[in-house]
């Protein structure tokens, strides 16, 4: 069977960080702008380097620290957006946080979704893709810090934001420190999903759906290490947000073949596919769908399921969704 899959097959994203998808070539001239020395997380191709999910979480930021005004994030989810339809993806979901977003303050929070939401229009009408935000919490930053975040989310809640999240380091306090500000965020008519299951086990996908009452799960790979788990999972309809280069890069599983991915499937559970930080995971959508074929045997008739499993899970308007799936359906 052949692993070679259309280029133009149109793919929707669900689980991809603005900042993490930034080209490092953007990162590396909008430092030199700003004179902003980062020179040490990239190695001597350009790309960037870190050693584990903690050294990650240190070069991320370090990335970030030249993005300092909303033109900058203007310019940066132009530069994602481009990269993102060239590897035919024609609807995405980008993390946004506060806390890189002017510092958790509100008023700051409103002048970069505006530069961010602008972009987004702009690349719609060159390209037709389609970017809303989720926004996200930093879990390692603590409670306090998520508030601002949810509060950021609830009060710019409308076309372009339309969901809220957490990320960073999962095994940061429990769940519940974390409650008001799901809370917070379903009261303002958002969706919810959460990075759970990656580093911690299974204990932490049920507490994201039992504490937070998320639709969706950003990795949830562990929860193959409980299977009545995976049985909940496809019982509740919980969409799982996989990125199976991100975890192979980290080194959750030494192959694609080893990825649960399939297994997850194939026991009902929805998954949808993404790249997470594609230039930190050296990895596109094309070249994850072409891994994921030779490893299970997918087609592109899997991968438009995949898609349109991801549309209807997606944080969007009933308008946007129609959309998206009439674009599917147009190649299926």
């Amino acid at each position: 069977m052949s692993d070679r899959i259309d280029p133009a097959l149109p793919k929707v994203e669900l689980h991809l960080h603005l900042e993490g998808a930034a080209p490092p070539a953007f990162i590396r001239s909008l430092a030199r702008a700003r004179h902003v020395d980062i020179g040490r997380i990239f190695d001597d191709q350009g790309r960037y380097r870190f050693d584990g999910f903690a050294d990650f979480l240190r070069v991320y930021a370090a990335a970030c620290l030249p993005l300092q005004r909303p033109e900058d994030y203007r310019q940066l989810t132009r530069a994602v957006l481009e990269h993102r339809a060239a590897d035919g993806v024609v609807y995405v979901e980008a993390f946004l946080s506060p806390d890189f977003c002017g510092g958790g303050d509100l008023t700051a929070w409103r002048d970069y979704v505006a530069a961010i939401a602008e972009a987004a229009r702009a690349a719609s009408a060159e390209t037709g893709i389609t970017l809303r935000g989720i926004v996200s919490a930093i879990r390692h930053l603590g409670p306090e810090a998520a508030k601002r975040a949810a509060l950021c989310a609830a009060e710019t809640a409308g076309d372009f934001v339309t969901g809220f999240g957490i990320a960073g380091d999962e095994t940061a306090g429990s769940a519940r420190d974390f409650a008001w500000g799901f809370d917070c965020a379903r009261e303002a008519g958002l969706g919810l999903t959460a990075h759970a299951g990656e580093w911690a086990g299974p204990a932490a996908i049920r507490a994201s759906l039992d504490v937070w009452r998320v639709s969706r799960i950003g990795h949830g790979v562990r929860a193959i290490q409980e299977p009545a788990l995976v049985d909940d999972l496809a019982e509740r309809g919980t969409v799982l947000e996989l990125c199976p280069g991100s975890n192979i890069a980290l080194g959750l599983f030494p192959s694609f073949a080893a990825h649960p991915a399939a297994r997850l499937r194939d026991a009902g559970v929805r998954i949808t596919l993404s790249t997470d930080d594609p230039p930190f995971f050296r990895t596109s959508l094309r070249a994850e769908y072409e891994a994921l074929a030779r490893a299970f045997g997918w087609t592109e008739a899997d991968f438009h399921a995949i898609n349109a499993d991801a549309a209807r899970a997606a944080f969007c308007d009933e308008a946007t969704r129609t959309g998206i799936l009439k674009r599917l359906e147009a190649t299926a």
